[in-house]
Formats: structure tokens, sequence, C-alpha cells
């Protein structure tokens, strides 16, 4: 961008806990639900699942999906056999498959929460990959920790988000929609799969960690933003 526009990059802005930890008490964006202590219940439910074993969906807090895509979602992924969290909001609640949340809870294989602390959650060694609208905060959350990404994008900037996400970074793979803009369970399914187990899956994780390490660094003292921030206070002073 120096090169484009005389502005000082600064960032990735996320919470310094979950970064350099410089700051450890910065954990969140003091914005909204962010405010909200973790939900400890959550966080004890992955401590008893393997490493890289969990898929995390989530699609923000305004996407809402039609109620057949939402129940070929959740017929996706229970059709992986993976272990699932899934943020759902209580709006979108009734849009899942009739018995969907309780097997889930009988088997113990997957938990659907009203409210998840998301940077917690990507924090934690058990998750293996991230089912996303791709906005542009859980984009970035994602990459600086290390999770690899299904992309389901919607509107606005998602689309962009995920052409970065599969084509630029290649820290994830996007799904393919028919000419509806519906995603079929077996093409969610494929995605899921290709990211948590297949050969391309490796190379993501490997990108997504080399992206990690890159985030904490910028943001480190002597790093790229931290120079920036620098500089702008020199040339206000």
């Amino acid at each position: 961008m120096d090169g484009q526009w005389p502005v000082k990059n600064i960032g990735p802005v996320v919470p310094s806990k979950f970064l350099d930890n410089r700051l450890p008490e910065d954990k969140d964006y003091e914005l909204g639900d962010s405010k909200t202590e973790p939900d400890e219940s959550i966080l004890r439910w992955l401590e008893n699942k393997p490493a890289k074993s969990v898929v995390y969906v989530a699609f923000g807090t305004l996407v809402a999906l039609s109620d057949k895509q939402m129940k070929e979602t959740a017929m996706a992924i229970k059709q992986t056999g993976y272990n699932f969290l899934w943020s759902v909001r209580d709006s979108e609640r009734s849009k899942l498959p009739s018995g969907f949340v309780e097997e889930a809870v009988e088997k113990d294989t997957g938990l659907v929460a009203k409210w998840v602390p998301q940077l917690d959650v990507l924090a934690h060694d058990s998750i293996g990959c991230f089912v996303t609208h791709c906005g542009w905060n859980s984009t970035l959350e994602a990459l600086c920790l290390g999770v690899p990404l299904v992309g389901m994008p919607q509107w606005t900037d998602q689309p962009t988000n995920a052409k970065f996400i599969e084509d630029v970074w290649k820290i994830g793979v996007r799904v393919k929609t028919d000419e509806e803009g519906f995603v079929s369970k077996e093409e969610i399914a494929r995605c899921v799969v290709e990211v948590m187990e297949g050969e391309k899956g490796k190379v993501m994780r490997k990108n997504v960690e080399n992206l990690k390490v890159l985030a904490r660094e910028a943001i480190s003292e002597g790093g790229s933003s931290d120079k920036s921030i620098d500089e702008f206070v020199a040339m206000m002073t």
C-alpha cells in the first residue's frame, strides 16, 4: 500500500491475548457480545475432544440461511461424522432438522450454542476447521489463530474474502453453488473433508500456520505494524 498511497498499515487488529500477548488484559473487542465471559461449558466440551477433530460452524450475527440451506448444512455436517460446534442464533434454531440437536447431544458428537466465544474457540487445539460466511472479522481471526476455512460467502465483502482464502492465501476452500446459489450437502461435506484430512488440507493448514506467525510478527515489538504506529505518532508530535 505504501507504493500506492501514503498510508500507515497497522494490524491485524485482534486482541493482544490471541497474538503476541503483550497486553494479556486485552482479550476482547469490548463491543456487544464480546463483553460476555466465555461459556465455560463450551470450552469444557472442547477439552474432551482430540486435537484438530472439531468442525466449528458459524455464519456471523447477520447472515440468515434459508430453511432449506440450513437443513442441508446440518445434514452435511452430520454426514462427515466429525465432532462439531455450531453457533446458531435463537432466531435460526427452528431451521435445524428435527432431532438434530438432541441426537448430537446424546451421542456427544456435537454442540449447538446460541452464542460462542469465537476467539477462545478458534484458539482451542481441538478445532480442525472453520465453516464460515467469510465475514472479515471471522476471516482475520481464523488467519491469526491458524485455523483453515471452508467458505460459504453470502454478500458484500464475503465473496472477495472467500476468493483470497482459496486462491490467494490458499488457507481454505470455497463451496461451489448451483445456478440458484444453493449449496448441496454433498458439496459442503466434500469441502469439510478436504480441509480436515485431504492432501490439499495439509497444505492449507501449513499456509495458515505461516500466516499466523507473520501476523504475530507484524504486531509484536519492532514488527511492521508496531513501526507504522511509532512513525505515525512521530509525525503527529
